[in-house]
């Protein structure tokens, strides 16, 4: 490969993971709060999860001489964050066991695979929508707290968007850290230090693991793997199914005892990493993976830092990070909910149930939106027969 050509990949394979991680870090952040993380916990969880993206994405890559981008779950981080009641952190840790075990078995039964296909789109998107839609909501409510920071943030998102849609995330990042210090509120920075691995042991309570654990699974396969798929057959590959659920499946469960959510199939990030600009030559684009790898073992390897960084920052500023990012995936998601009329009111029904955030018996609010959806749907269809 030319000197130019080798560059490209490795740009690209940078861009995908300073934006990958830049915009969405603090949503799992927040997904390690929820969930009552210790800080060395949090900072195992992160370095789980670039352990388990570079692994998969260097093997895949390598293996099958494409461009397969993996990345961590950002709407499971956001299901997590949204998600009240989880008893303990090592009860979440078993609830990341189950989504990666049910991940497993959908890579080794195929019907299992054309099951979760066969859930309407619209009702996926709305328990989506429901999940985000609180993400989102939390950004306005720092509003009349702290205007001076989220205000101005906000308006320089809209405009990065325009220029540079797949950075105007971390552009918020970057100027919000400079405006925060300049505003005086960003704490003490830690001191550089490597990761600090710590091994939970999973906690197996019924209520986590129906109301986190399978909508977690439901939230990576039909947001993050489903679309993942899409962008490479986009770009004109053919990628292999089951074997890259089998890799990722095994990465999540190596790694969820870590403290580590589902790492899966790439969307954004791969769409940077499988196009023109990351090499002219189709053929080539798969040394994306490599490098992409290499600069995932480094998040790894300093997650610890990550967290000390982030957690110096102010609230406010992390919440506008991940509303700002994530204000995208809700409008398309919302979109695609009520866009048929036949299934609109059931995706509304789901929608509703899943954004009030209501538990029942312990169960959280997105499996109580996608079962109540489904009941919507199915007496629609009972009725028109």
């Amino acid at each position: 490969m030319k000197s130019g050509g080798l560059i490209s990949v490795a740009t690209a394979a940078l861009v995908a993971t300073i934006a990958g991680v830049g915009g969405t870090l603090p949503i799992v952040l927040a997904a390690a709060q929820a969930v009552g993380a210790t800080t060395d916990e949090a900072s195992s969880w992160v370095s789980g999860l670039g352990l388990a993206t570079a692994l998969s994405a260097l093997v895949l890559s390598v293996r099958y001489r494409m461009p397969i981008i993996t990345a961590w779950s950002t709407p499971g981080a956001a299901l997590i964050a949204s998600t009240g009641g989880v008893p303990s952190f090592a009860a979440a840790v078993g609830a990341f066991v189950l989504a990666a075990v049910l991940i497993l078995l959908t890579a080794a039964i195929r019907p299992l695979g054309r099951l979760i296909e066969r859930i309407p789109a619209s009702i996926a998107a709305a328990m989506l929508a429901g999940i985000l839609l609180r993400i989102v909501v939390a950004m306005v409510e720092h509003v009349p707290t702290s205007p001076l920071l989220v205000l101005p943030l906000i308006v320089l998102f809209l405009i990065a968007r325009a220029f540079m849609p797949a950075l105007a995330s971390l552009v918020v990042l970057v100027a919000g850290a400079l405006l925060a210090w300049s505003l005086g509120l960003v704490m003490p920075m830690p001191v550089v230090g490597l990761s600090t691995i710590v091994i939970t042991a999973p906690v197996w309570d019924i209520a986590t693991l129906v109301g986190l654990g399978v909508p977690l699974y439901l939230v990576t396969m039909a947001s993050q793997n489903l679309p993942g798929f899409a962008v490479l057959r986009a770009s004109g590959y053919q990628p292999p199914t089951q074997p890259i659920l089998g890799v990722t499946g095994a990465a999540s469960l190596g790694t969820a005892f870590l403290g580590a959510h589902t790492s899966n199939l790439a969307a954004i990030s791969a769409a940077l990493c499988t196009g023109p600009d990351a090499h002219p030559d189709p053929a080539r684009r798969w040394m994306t993976g490599p490098f992409y790898a290499f600069f995932w073992f480094l998040i790894a390897l300093f997650g610890a830092s990550l967290v000390g960084l982030f957690n110096a920052l102010p609230p406010a500023l992390l919440a506008t990070v991940a509303g700002t990012a994530l204000l995208g995936s809700m409008a398309g998601a919302l979109g695609t909910a009520l866009a048929g009329d036949k299934d609109r009111f059931a995706a509304a029904g789901t929608l509703a149930v899943t954004v009030s955030g209501v538990s029942l018996m312990g169960v959280g609010s997105a499996f109580w939106g996608l079962a109540f959806g489904l009941l919507i749907l199915g007496i629609d269809r009972l009725t028109r027969r």
